[in-house]
């Protein structure tokens, strides 16, 4: 069940879009839930679309098909590395190695203590700071080679 802080936050995203077309707010109405619970349940789902008046089947097409939706339980740092073939080029690829090595999991993995989960992302729009890691779906992480990829590290410790 939603607070009704995150009620009032999806109130804010309906109010941005006229009242026959409610169902746009639908992916704001779910990143507010996803940022308070951590991560999107069933049950979760069908109560922010009952609450933005669509049925829960637009809702469950939306949250199943952008990656920022998480419907499993995540490590507190989501680490979404870029291996699109601009990124690639410029050291996506090794980036990613280097995480599943120094993290030791592999993509769609989260460490044992819960702290980090790791993840192959799509194109991030920010290919010439390639390589790029997409942190808890919010900040962007450029030029990430090894010696960044540490100080990010040691910065979230």
């Amino acid at each position: 069940m939603l607070s009704a802080d995150s009620l009032k936050q999806i109130d804010t995203e309906l109010a941005k879009y006229p009242a026959d077309q409610r169902r746009s707010a639908i992916m704001g109405a779910l990143r507010v839930a996803q940022v308070e619970l951590g991560y999107l349940k069933p049950e979760t789902i069908e109560e922010v679309a009952d609450y933005v008046g669509i049925p829960p089947t637009q809702a469950w097409e939306v949250a199943t098909f952008y990656n920022m939706y998480d419907l499993a339980p995540i490590g507190k740092y989501k680490l979404t590395v870029c291996t699109n073939l601009p990124c690639a080029l410029r050291g996506g690829v090794n980036a990613a190695e280097y995480l599943k090595k120094r993290l030791g999991i592999g993509f769609g993995e989260t460490t044992a203590d819960g702290k980090y989960t790791l993840l192959e992302g799509e194109c991030m729009g920010a290919c010439g700071d390639a390589p790029v890691i997409l942190l808890n779906n919010h900040k962007m992480c450029s030029f990430m080679t090894e010696e960044a990829i540490e100080a990010k590290l040691a910065e979230l410790n």
